[in-house]
């Protein structure tokens, strides 16, 4: 048990990764959903967010690629000229 003699399941963790703020309202102010419509579009929200975080993440590992090879293909170029004399 922990200190306060409550214990957290799993699930209430995974709502809390999930989105602090509805654990919140759930386990510590005991409040149940009324607007399951407002739910449904917070859900499609979040998921939404995670899809354009995930895309962001992407994109910019895309461009450290790109810029790796473009500072390799510079470099090579700028070391051309040292090996043909």
């Amino acid at each position: 048990m922990s200190p306060r003699g409550r214990r957290i399941t799993a699930s209430q963790v995974g709502q809390y990764a999930y989105c602090a703020h509805a654990w919140w309202l759930s386990a510590v102010e005991r409040r149940a959903p009324t607007d399951l419509k407002a739910i449904s579009a917070g859900t499609t929200a979040h998921e939404r967010h995670g899809w354009r975080v995930s895309l962001g993440r992407g994109l910019n590992r895309l461009a450290l690629i790109l810029l790796g090879l473009a500072l390799l293909a510079l470099l090579i170029a700028g070391a051309g000229p040292l090996f043909s004399r």
